[in-house]
């Protein structure tokens, strides 16, 4: 059985390696928001947690199909409509149970599937130790107003938490104007990004083995910062940005992992980003929104 699931993860693997270097790709046009292009970081992390999906003639995967990869029907409706995993390995002969080819390939399926879950638990553990102690680490901050909180212990403010999260600010800013910085705090909290970031985290570790997937964890979580900025951005106004890029820089100390920080990203990159802002237009936003929409359905169906 954990062989088996070994087999199917190392196929979503590739497949979500071949989507999500696209998707670095896509990004690289500066034109395109980050609010718009970090929604494009749900089609790789959606190829590792889900195996099978809807086939299409139109699909990337029926391009690369011809090459290097084949398709497993698990479901077909009608003639016209069908799911299906991806099997990009293709080292056996029947899939439900995997009857391999050879059987020098289950012995390495087993040995790796065992060292897979070791490593994917400890990954899962000391994620769990240091997201608690980082909430431990503020447990003894001090109430200002609402769910903003001093600390000491802090060197630049944050969101902490999930179910009820606190903005955390270091003690000194008790007599600073921290009005945009809380409200790029209370942005990450309308967005539910530091959930965001553990499920990313999550899905990664089951992951490992492949350092691609790594890559766009952070590159996830740069875009995550970068969307965050445009988003307070297009509430406050373009006139606004230097101002609020000012703010970015006095608060640029440190770096987290479980936590939404107002310095969390390279702070060059987020500076360029506010300050070269523009609002979206009704028809700019269509014409991105559909662009995106086709990249979902070309990267998330599989080979027809």
């Amino acid at each position: 059985m954990l062989q088996e699931i070994f087999y199917w993860i190392f196929n979503m693997s590739i497949t979500a390696a071949i989507t999500g270097v696209l998707v670095m790709l896509v990004r690289l046009v500066k034109k395109i928001p980050r609010r718009l292009t970090v929604f494009l970081w749900i089609i790789p992390f959606l190829r590792m947690i889900i195996p099978f999906g809807l086939n299409s003639s139109y699909s990337l995967m029926s391009l690369l199909a011809k090459f290097t990869t084949k398709t497993i029907v698990v479901y077909q409706p009608t003639d016209n409509m069908a799911f299906s995993m991806m099997n990009s390995v293709m080292a056996a002969d029947t899939y439900f149970p995997i009857t391999y080819k050879v059987s020098v390939i289950e012995k390495v399926f087993d040995v790796a599937s065992v060292v897979w879950i070791v490593v994917f638990l400890a990954i899962v553990l000391m994620m769990l130790f240091i997201y608690f102690i980082t909430l431990h680490g503020i447990k003894d901050a001090t109430r200002l107003r609402n769910n903003i909180y001093l600390s000491e212990k802090v060197i630049t403010p944050a969101v902490y938490g999930i179910i009820k999260p606190k903005i955390v600010l270091p003690s000194s800013y008790k007599e600073k104007d921290i009005s945009l910085i809380i409200l790029h705090e209370e942005m990450h909290i309308r967005r539910a990004d530091n959930l965001l970031r553990i499920l990313a985290f999550f899905i990664v570790a089951a992951h490992w083995f492949n350092p691609l997937c790594w890559l766009f964890l952070k590159l996830l979580l740069t875009d995550l910062e970068l969307s965050c900025d445009e988003c307070v951005l297009a509430e406050l106004g373009d006139n606004r940005a230097k101002e609020y890029a000012l703010s970015l820089l006095e608060s640029s100390k440190g770096r987290t992992v479980f936590i939404s920080a107002f310095g969390g990203a390279k702070i060059r990159t987020r500076i360029e980003n506010i300050l070269s802002f523009k609002k979206l237009t009704w028809f700019s936003l269509t014409v991105f929104a559909a662009f995106i929409g086709v990249i979902f359905y070309v990267l998330l169906t599989n080979a027809g």
